[in-house]
C-alpha cells in the first residue's frame, strides 16, 4: 500500500525465449544459483508498496511456477498465476482481468529483468498519482537511425529526444485497462503497455532509470547479468565493512 492506494504488479513471464536459444524458458535459468524469475520477483515482494502479485506464465509452466518458484522460494505476494495469452499484449489483459478490486495503480514488469531498482518502484508508484501514467527508462546513448524497406537511412532523429522504455510501466489501473479495451475492439497491436494509453490520449511521462535494469534476451546478456551481480555483491561486502569500521 502506498498512502491510500492498493498497488498491484502484473509480471510478464510467458516469452518464448527464441533468442536465448535456450532449452527452457530464459527466465528459469539460474544467475546467482537463482532463476532469474525469482531475482526479478524478489525486488517486488520485498518492496513496502507492493501489495499484491500477479504472475503471467505459459499455460505448460503454470504448475512448476506455483511449485519451483512460489512455493520454493516462499513469495507471499503472489495472489494468482495466470495463463499467459498468444502475445505479450493478450497475457497481460489476463493479468488485468485478474487484478484484486481493490487495485488502484499497477505496474507492468519484464519477468527477465530482475535488475529493476526498488526506487525505480517508488518513482514509478509516485509517477502515477503525479501524472497517471508514467514509464521508467534511459536516455538513448547511440546514434539512432531510421531506414526504409531498403534499409537506406531515412532519417536520425535528434537524440536528445529518444529514450529507451524499461520497466516497470506504471498506471491507474482504470487508465490502463481502458486503453487495453480499446486495443481490443480497434484491433491495436501496441509494442508495450503504455502505447496503448497513449492511443486513448492520455500524456505518458518517462521516469529516469538505470541503464542496469536490463532485460536478458540472449547468451550475452547472461554474461552481462553475472557480472552486474558481481558488482552488487561487492558493494554489498565494502558496505559491511564500512558500518563495522565505524
Amino acid at each position: 500500500m502506498y498512502k491510500s492506494y492498493y498497488v498491484s504488479v502484473i509480471i510478464a513471464a510467458a516469452g518464448m525465449s527464441n533468442r536465448m536459444g535456450s532449452k527452457i524458458n530464459k527466465q528459469f535459468i539460474d544467475i546467482d544459483n537463482k532463476p532469474i524469475l525469482v531475482h526479478t520477483l524478489n525486488k517486488f515482494e520485498q518492496s513496502p508498496y507492493v501489495d499484491e502479485i500477479i504472475l503471467i506464465s505459459k499455460e505448460q509452466e503454470v504448475e512448476y511456477c506455483r511449485k519451483e518458484i512460489v512455493r520454493k522460494y516462499g513469495f507471499k505476494k503472489i495472489k494468482k498465476i495466470i495463463r499467459g495469452g498468444k502475445e505479450r499484449q493478450d497475457s497481460i489483459y489476463n493479468g488485468i482481468l485478474a487484478l484484486d478490486e481493490k487495485c488502484n495503480i499497477v505496474l507492468t514488469h519484464d519477468g527477465a529483468r530482475p535488475f529493476v531498482r526498488k526506487e525505480n518502484i517508488e518513482d514509478g508508484i509516485k509517477g502515477v498519482i503525479e501524472y497517471g501514467a508514467c514509464v521508467i527508462g534511459v536516455p538513448v546513448k547511440d546514434t539512432i537511425k531510421a531506414i526504409d524497406d531498403e534499409n537506406e537511412v531515412h532519417h536520425t532523429p535528434k537524440r536528445s529526444m529518444l529514450w529507451a522504455a524499461q520497466t516497470p510501466q506504471c498506471f491507474w489501473k482504470r487508465l490502463l485497462q481502458e486503453g487495453y479495451e480499446y486495443a481490443i475492439d480497434e484491433g491495436i497491436v501496441g509494442t508495450d503497455d503504455s502505447s496503448l494509453v497513449e492511443k486513448v490520449g492520455h500524456k505518458v511521462k518517462m521516469i529516469m532509470g538505470n541503464y542496469d535494469n536490463i532485460k536478458i534476451t540472449t547468451p550475452e546478456d547472461l554474461i552481462i547479468a553475472e557480472s552486474l551481480l558481481k558488482v552488487d555483491e561487492d558493494l554489498k561486502v565494502k558496505q559491511k565493512i564500512f558500518l563495522k569500521t565505524k
